[in-house]
């Protein structure tokens, strides 16, 4: 049976003078899941990850990870065993140069210097930084910049790592970059909370998506289940990906992606030529 890492039950939230923007929601997430976490703007994705580093705090509920009540932990607390990137990359990162970036989490985790530069140095080399090492992190573009979270991020071990829109602002190269670190990260055991409004995306990396519309969970299944067409998804902001779009409108197509369409497509355009020949 795979582990609960977190566990939120019965979580209520509301911004002073701002109304309730999470009424009772129940989200767990076990290890080695590529959850993404979605909704129209002002749904709660970002309060709910927000509450789930303890960077705020419940108005009620409990948010249990790896089996501890989080009530009373610190985001430093928290740090040990979620990594947290921003959406924006400049909001994390201080330093001069881009290993001693990384090193920063390690440290005041209290890494011995070797097990520090060890972190660093296999943090830097899963991200791609390794020749950036010595770079002035400011000067790097917006998608060098996310890896650097990243890599901040993962250089303290964590179980999990919770991203807030990270490919926001960058273009389609660097985004499918980001995509496939990401993967591989998950695949080498890091649990991963997606934070994304990038319908393509879910098709094609989550294994899972949790919906949240108004503040309350209204979905949790997997990509399929929810671009089924059962489920009436542009009631809650969202619109399907193209492949799923296009799919829909040809007979004998069900496509999660842009592969499988062009496969399914190959696929009838095959048995039809056959019928003639």
């Amino acid at each position: 049976m795979p582990e609960t890492l977190l566990n939120i039950q019965k979580l209520v939230f509301a911004y002073k003078n701002a109304g309730q923007t999470l009424a009772e929601v129940d989200f767990a997430v076990n290890t080695g899941e590529f959850v993404a976490l979605v909704g129209r703007n002002g749904s709660g994705k970002t309060t709910l990850t927000r509450l789930a580093m303890a960077l705020i705090k419940p108005a009620s509920g409990t948010i249990y990870f790896q089996g501890k009540n989080t009530a009373t932990m610190t985001p430093a607390d928290m740090a040990c065993g979620i990594g947290y990137v921003f959406q924006n990359p400049d909001r994390q990162i201080f330093r001069d140069t881009v290993a001693k970036e990384v090193a920063y989490g390690p440290q005041q985790l209290g890494f011995a210097p070797e097990a520090v530069n060890e972190t660093v140095a296999w943090a830097l080399s899963m991200t791609g930084l390794t020749e950036l090492a010595g770079s002035f992190p400011r000067l790097l573009s917006r998608g060098q910049k996310q890896k650097v979270a990243i890599a901040s991020a993962i250089a303290m071990q964590p179980k999990m790592l919770i991203l807030d829109e990270p490919t926001s602002g960058q273009d389609p190269w660097d985004a499918q970059n980001l995509m496939e670190l990401l993967t591989n990260l998950n695949q080498q055991g890091i649990t991963i909370i997606l934070v994304t409004h990038d319908m393509e995306i879910i098709a094609k990396y989550a294994t899972r998506v949790a919906v949240l519309d108004r503040g309350h969970k209204v979905f949790d299944g997997t990509p399929s289940e929810l671009f089924a067409g059962s489920h009436d998804i542009a009631a809650w902001g969202l619109l399907p990906p193209t492949a799923v779009a296009l799919g829909q409108q040809l007979a004998g197509v069900n496509a999660q992606n842009e592969t499988e369409l062009v496969q399914q497509i190959m696929s009838i355009i095959k048995g039809r030529t056959g019928d003639y020949a």
